[in-house]
């Protein structure tokens, strides 16, 4: 797997500057056209990982996109939503590929909300959307008011950009209602506070970006330890909010990180198996086995 992409890093690479002075304390946000790349045009494939920023990219015509353990094959028009926590990788269909995309660093948004409360960067979501050319009027025209703002000399136009930003996301999830969570009635508060640091104590374990690195909470015990609660109260708390037991969760992310490890690394089995936490090569496979109903072998030929 790749490095982790800086915000440096792609300035440099893709458009052949890096605008330091526009780094500051309320954090980075831009928007551009495909055509604004001035820099040495990236290969296709683009490499497989991380990046340190948020991205959101509309993208014309046919494209793929290899993110986790998933392969998205759009037909039409892609809407992408990437975050600093999921490696990705993403193909046009076309050399010259066309579209606009924005993108911005945690601290835009640090006081203004958090990103993490939305499907679409929630662990599980699907942030990638195959849009219709009427759709795309939709969405373009909110990148539009992007490139009119942040061209503008309006004292608080970062806070006009936050709140296109976030117009983007609300777009999305009217676009395609299904990626909206179903909110139960009778949840407590209680019950999806646990929920909540259960899953970002969880995901903070991932991606494993090194043979070297090692997931160290991998038991039901241990992540209620972690979060001074009981094993059965936590247990009791997913079910009522996701609807699967602990150790369900557990293991559908640990075999979506496996997934994802012999997809896009050359790591053998036994390195991936140490990393997600079986010290015994046999006991990984019995598990991917038991999750994906084939062996880490015969899935990654």
């Amino acid at each position: 797997m790749e490095k982790v992409e800086s915000l440096e890093a792609f300035y440099r690479q893709k458009l052949g500057f890096w605008p330091s002075e526009n780094v500051h304390s309320i954090g980075h946000f831009n928007v551009f056209g495909m055509e604004d790349y001035s820099g040495p045009k990236p290969p296709y494939p683009m490499p497989y990982s991380r990046k340190d920023f948020f991205k959101i990219a509309l993208i014309y015509g046919p494209n793929t996109v290899d993110y986790v353990d998933q392969t998205f094959h759009v037909q039409h028009n892609m809407l992408m939503f990437a975050n600093p926590l999921v490696p990705y990788r993403w193909t046009p269909a076309d050399e010259k590929p066309r579209g606009v995309f924005c993108l911005f660093t945690d601290t835009f948004f640090k006081g203004h909300g958090s990103l993490k409360e939305y499907p679409l960067y929630q662990p599980g979501g699907t942030p990638i959307l195959d849009l219709t050319d009427e759709e795309v009027a939709t969405v373009r025209a909110i990148f539009d008011k992007m490139f009119q703002e942040i061209r503008s000399d309006f004292s608080f136009k970062y806070d006009v950009l936050r709140t296109l930003t976030l117009e983007l996301i609300f777009t999305a999830l009217k676009l395609r209602p299904a990626l909206s969570e179903v909110v139960k009635t009778g949840q407590s508060n209680a019950s999806e506070r646990i929920a909540t640091l259960f899953l970002e104590l969880l995901e903070r374990q991932f991606p494993i970006e090194s043979p070297l690195q090692q997931i160290h909470l991998k038991f039901p015990g241990e992540f209620a330890e972690q979060l001074h609660v009981h094993s059965n109260h936590l247990n009791k708390a997913l079910k009522e909010i996701t609807g699967k037991t602990t150790s369900q969760l557990i293991s559908e992310r640990i075999a979506t990180e496996a997934r994802a490890l012999l997809k896009h690394t050359n790591w053998n089995i036994a390195e991936i198996s140490w990393c997600l936490g079986f010290e015994d090569p046999s006991n990984f496979i019995k598990f991917f086995k038991k999750n994906t109903t084939t062996t880490p072998k015969h899935f990654r030929e």
